[in-house]
Order: C-alpha cells, then sequence, then structure tokens
C-alpha cells in the first residue's frame, strides 16, 4: 500500500522559510518522479516542484529561485526548501509521487498540509 506522508506545513511572516517533507513507502522510491503541488482556496491544484528519478528538477515560474527540491533515495523522502515566501504562496501542499508503466502513468497524492503566509 502506497503511503505519502508531508509534515513541516505552518504558519510563517512573508519573507520566511519553511521545509516540507514527504516520507514515502509502499512503492520502490528510487524509480519515482516526486512532485510538489498545491492548491489554493477556489484554485486549481497546480505544480510546483517535480524530480525524476535521475535528479532532474522543474519549478513552476512563480517559485524559480526561491524554492528547492531535493530527494534522499536512501530515506525514501522528498524535500521543498520554500524561502522568501510570499502571501500568494499560501496553500495546502501536496506531496506526489509517479512512475510510467505499460499500462500509463502510476500516481499516488498524500494528504497534504497546510502552508499560511501571513503577517
Amino acid at each position: 500500500q502506497v503511503q505519502l506522508v508531508e509534515a513541516g506545513g505552518g504558519l510563517v511572516q512573508p519573507g520566511g522559510s519553511l521545509r516540507l517533507s514527504c516520507a514515502a513507502s509502499g512503492i520502490n522510491f528510487r524509480n519515482y518522479t516526486m512532485g510538489w503541488y498545491r492548491q489554493a482556496p477556489g484554485k486549481q491544484r497546480e505544480l510546483v516542484a517535480t524530480i525524476t528519478s535521475g535528479g532532474t528538477t522543474n519549478y513552476a515560474d512563480s517559485v524559480k529561485g526561491r524554492f528547492t527540491i531535493s530527494r534522499d533515495n536512501a530515506k525514501n523522502t522528498v524535500n521543498l526548501q520554500m524561502n522568501s515566501l510570499k502571501p500568494e504562496d499560501t496553500a495546502v501542499y501536496y506531496c506526489n509521487a509517479r512512475i510510467q508503466t505499460m499500462r500509463g502513468p502510476d500516481t499516488d497524492w498524500g494528504q497534504g498540509t497546510q502552508v499560511t503566509v501571513s503577517s
């Protein structure tokens, strides 16, 4: 059974930092593309950052230069370091695991963790 468990959300002032982590189990972690997505109230879920099994990263334009995604294959974790946070970064952040199979993409989601940026 696949489990993705996020941690590290909370309330932070504008300009502050937070580090999100996601612990994965039930998957062959090193073979998966891992990602972080977010959903603000009244908006669709959007991509924040992804990191492939080979370590290639991709970021939404809105977070480039401020957020850094990383993975630790020995610990089956993926992290998101968020710096220079803005009020518009406020959202529920979801961990995602994705792998391409012969029958198509196989995707799993965590339960989400709230990030609130406010003074």
